[in-house]
């Protein structure tokens, strides 16, 4: 059993700790929140103390890792005290904002020996996870592209004020709440970016950093990626990839919070369209088991470190490709990792 803090009790982090809360592998010990309000009733039912103290949490040895829920600007700093704390980390995403700020997280774990997971959880859910094993057994053929769009309304209605819609802590508007998961994918697929040309704009609402964003990205093989994220029409998840054999096109049932499972496309060449009802799942449980695994020594964590680097750099493009206008190239690796 794998003792754990969670840091940032908000929305995304409840959801964490409910999820836990069917874990046989993790239990949460101890929960961080500085903002009395967000814990309100919470903090009477959830089975563990809350305070804001996050030192106290990374000083208590019964604490094994600890669970980042916090805005992004702050990942930085919580990893490298954690890491100093001999506590392994899970860090919502994006790790970083940057490469730089990247590469820094995973040189401070991965020097003291330590786990770094990521909330990457749709690499668990069992269509994506079927579409990645058929793309990489060369069942589709040459890969080629993606297509994808996550989008949905839940931001709308938060404050003009709540971090989520800050231009410094999310950038672009949608990219780091669900397009970043997509370029998880597309980057776990097709290796480093090359170069991002990114839009933003705000359209239908009063969303600060933007409610309509889409981003195309080329990779170093040649591929593409070509990612829409808005955050003022109804949910759609959809992704599609297209090989020299076939494509494959997923299309979710409802929003991760609350899972109801995919139907998944097929078509292979020379063929015609399958589609197949994929059942519900827990991914955000399987990405936490995951990490816990590897923390117990059971095996590596899936997602490479590398991995949370490239898709860092790439995201850092698409930051400064939205911001002014014009295709960026993407930060190259340092070679300090």
């Amino acid at each position: 059993m794998i003792n754990v803090g969670i840091v940032g009790l908000g929305w995304w982090g409840k959801k964490l700790a409910q999820s836990i809360g069917e874990s046989s592998l993790l239990c949460v010990v101890r929960g961080v929140e500085t903002n009395p309000d967000a814990t309100a009733g919470f903090a009477d039912t959830c089975g563990f103390p809350i305070s804001a103290d996050y030192a106290s949490v990374l000083k208590d040895p019964s604490v094994d890792a600890v669970l980042l829920a916090t805005p992004h600007s702050l990942h930085g700093e919580q990893i490298e005290r954690a890491a100093a704390a001999k506590k392994h980390v899970f860090c919502e995403k994006p790790l970083a904002l940057t490469r730089a700020g990247a590469e820094h997280a995973v040189r401070l774990m991965t020097s003291q020996g330590l786990v770094l997971g990521i909330g990457h959880e749709r690499r668990w859910e069992p269509a994506v996870a079927q579409m990645m094993e058929e793309a990489r057994s060369g069942r589709l053929g040459t890969l080629l592209q993606m297509e994808a769009n996550s989008s949905h309304d839940k931001f709308v209605a938060l404050s003009g004020d709540n971090w989520r819609l800050s231009s410094a802590e999310a950038p672009a508007g949608g990219m780091t709440a669900t397009a970043i998961h997509l370029f998880d994918i597309a980057t776990a697929l097709f290796g480093e970016g090359e170069t991002a040309y990114a839009s933003n704009a705000t359209l239908a609402s009063s969303i600060p950093n933007g409610d309509s964003s889409c981003a195309l990205v080329r990779y170093r093989n040649g591929c593409t990626a070509y990612v829409s994220a808005i955050l003022a029409t109804p949910f759609i998840s959809r992704i599609a990839l297209f090989g020299s054999e076939g494509w494959i096109e997923i299309r979710d049932k409802a929003h991760l919070e609350a899972f109801e499972g995919s139907w998944l496309t097929r078509c292979a060449k020379g063929g015609r369209p399958a589609i197949t009802d994929v059942p519900v799942a827990r991914p955000v449980l399987a990405n936490l088991e995951a990490f816990a695994r590897a923390v117990e020594g059971e095996g590596p964590y899936p997602i490479a470190p590398s991995e949370m680097i490239a898709n860092a750099a790439i995201m850092e493009a698409i930051f400064r490709s939205a911001k002014e206008g014009t295709a960026q190239k993407v930060p190259a690796n340092s070679g300090l990792v």
